[in-house]
C-alpha cells in the first residue's frame, strides 16, 4: 500500500470513466429511447472533497449522454470529454494542455478501452467487476463496486495519501 499512497502523493489531476465507475455500468433505454443513468450520492460528495482539496477532475467517457453533462457540472468536472472512440489520444493531449507529466495523473477505468490509459497514468485504478487484464494492469483495485463507492473511496485514498482528508 505504501507504494500506491507514493503514487497518489503527486497526483494533481484524475481522470473518470463514466458507465462502470461513477454508475453501476447498467443503461436504462426508456421507450422514447432517453437513456437514464443512477449516480451514486457518496460518489458525488468524494469528487467534490478532492477537487475542493486542489486535484482537478476530467471524465473521458465513450458513450455520449446529457445525464453525463449535467452529473460533472453538478460536480464542478471542466473537463469532459464524451463519445470518444480513442481515449488515450484525449489523454495525451490532457497532458499537453494541462502541462502535466503522466505520473501527475490518475485513471480510473473498468474496461479494456481504458487499458491504454491505465497503461500510460501515473496511478491506474480500477472496480471489483473489470475484466482480469484491466485488474492486472491496475495499481489498485477498489473493494466497492463501480457505482456504489468506488469512485469515492478512490478520492479519499488520494487525499488521505494527499494529507487532505482531515481538512476537508
Amino acid at each position: 500500500m505504501q507504494r500506491i499512497y507514493a503514487k497518489a502523493r503527486a497526483i494533481r489531476l484524475v481522470i473518470f470513466d463514466v458507465d462502470g465507475v461513477l454508475t453501476d455500468g447498467s443503461l436504462y433505454l426508456g421507450d422514447s429511447g432517453e437513456e437514464i443513468k443512477a449516480y451514486n450520492s457518496r460518489d458525488g460528495h468524494g469528487i467534490k472533497m478532492l477537487h475542493e482539496s486542489g486535484v482537478e477532475l476530467a471524465i473521458i467517457t465513450g458513450r455520449t449522454s446529457r445525464s453525463v453533462e449535467l452529473r460533472a457540472r453538478n460536480l464542478g468536472v471542466e473537463l469532459l470529454y464524451q463519445g470518444v472512440a480513442d481515449k488515450a489520444r484525449v489523454f495525451a493531449e490532457l497532458l499537453v494542455a494541462r502541462k502535466l507529466d503522466a505520473g501527475a495523473t490518475a485513471y480510473m477505468g473498468d474496461d479494456v478501452v481504458d487499458l491504454p490509459v491505465l497503461r500510460r497514468c501515473g496511478l491506474a485504478l480500477t472496480v471489483p467487476e473489470a475484466p482480469l487484464a484491466v485488474k492486472l494492469s491496475a495499481d489498485y483495485v477498489t473493494r466497492a463496486p463501480g457505482g456504489r463507492g468506488a469512485a469515492r473511496e478512490v478520492c479519499e485514498l488520494i487525499m488521505h495519501a494527499q494529507g487532505t482528508l482531515e481538512k476537508s
